[in-house]
């Protein structure tokens, strides 16, 4: 389970890295919601 939360973070950074974008952009892009891309982290 780490191993996918570790990589959607990764994925999600870089996404809005790239793009320049805000946390709204990166939740539409993957498709998922606003507060999830808050609350990915990896420990």
């Amino acid at each position: 389970m780490k191993d996918y939360i570790e990589e959607r973070a990764v994925s999600l950074a870089g996404y809005i890295v790239e793009h320049k974008a805000t946390v709204r952009d990166a939740a539409h892009a993957f498709n998922i919601s606003k507060s999830t891309v808050h609350t990915v982290r990896v420990t």
